[in-house]
């Protein structure tokens, strides 16, 4: 099969595509055929290997995972022997690594059926990205119908789920994003939009019960300027924060860990964790159309390279797809 290949840390130009040997399922693993991916920061981060500290855990030199690409959508080709529930010729989508190949392996645990009305590309837009926005309002944070939600980075691919996964449960919602993403924002359901180049949120006089960091920009006595007096602080390490450093916006969550037990305020980290639960609850909502994937461009497989060169250097908005 063909896979996009990097053997050390690198940018989008460096990335080679090559002839590997197809993956054999694990005895908890399905082998997909990959109709479409998504392209994620996370991506980004790994390839380059940003910020330095997670090279502890990615491998020094280079990642010890060589095919990039984390979201897929396609078709199941083989299942390992102690799957249950998922059947060859069944339409999926899910995550794991390797995406950016014809074929890649995933844990049955991270997959789930496609719904019929949802396409491969939408389909491939939403696991890392939304099941991250659906793990931080309802799990992280435990929103209730009513209150207030400042959503930092809402054009990006987690915000423009969190934005619309925010009026499902009930929330008043304010989107910070810049100009040219504004309209895009506002179609989603955003109940209000903060231009960052115009208006500093971190000034607003309107506390909010939430607030949802996916950018990693302002510190954390400012992001806590604007909560309510028992609000909740939600970190999810940066999205597009452009890397350079050894902590990068990690760093928001060694004070926030610091801090946490001296304050009314809750500090929290949003992990992005992927689980079938997470994926069917999104599928049905996008299937409904309550929750629509936002795709900002779709990219043929030979472009791959481009389509993370996008993301990295125009800071696309919402998400951006790879057909297989």
């Amino acid at each position: 099969m063909k896979a996009w290949i990097q053997d050390r840390y690198c940018s989008a130009d460096e990335l080679e595509l090559r002839d590997v040997d197809r993956p054999a399922p694990g005895a908890d693993q399905v082998l997909v055929r990959v109709h479409a991916a998504s392209v994620n920061a996370k991506d980004w981060h790994l390839m380059h290997g940003d910020p330095k500290l997670m090279r502890m855990s990615m491998g020094l030199r280079g990642p010890k995972a060589k095919i990039r690409g984390n979201d897929f959508a396609g078709r199941i080709e083989a299942v390992g022997s102690a799957v249950k529930g998922l059947h060859v010729g069944d339409e999926v989508f899910g995550e794991t690594d390797g995406t950016f190949a014809e074929y890649a392996c995933a844990r049955a645990g991270a997959v789930a059926r496609k719904p019929a009305g949802v396409t491969f590309e939408q389909a491939a837009a939403i696991p890392v990205a939304g099941c991250t926005a659906l793990m931080g309002l309802r799990d992280v944070a435990r929103v209730r119908s009513g209150q207030k939600i400042l959503i930092n980075g809402a054009s990006g691919g987690v915000g423009t789920f969190a934005v619309q996964l925010a009026k499902v449960y009930g929330l008043d919602v304010t989107a910070v994003c810049r100009t040219r993403n504004v309209d895009m924002v506002r179609s989603l359901g955003a109940d209000h939009v903060v231009d960052y180049s115009q208006e500093d949120f971190t000034r607003s006089e309107h506390p909010y019960d939430v607030v949802l960091d996916l950018v990693g920009n302002k510190s954390l006595s400012e992001f806590r300027r604007v909560l309510t007096p028992t609000g909740t602080l939600v970190l999810s390490g940066g999205g597009t924060y452009n890397g350079g450093t050894f902590f990068g916006p990690m760093s928001l969550f060694f004070q926030g860990r610091a801090v946490s037990r001296f304050i009314q305020h809750r500090v929290l980290e949003l992990p992005a964790v992927v689980t079938t639960e997470y994926l069917t609850a999104l599928g049905e909502l996008a299937e409904s159309g309550k929750v629509v994937p936002a795709i900002d461009r779709t990219y043929p497989f030979a472009e791959t390279r481009e389509a993370i060169r996008y993301l990295e250097v125009e800071h696309a908005r919402a998400k951006v797809v790879i057909t297989v």
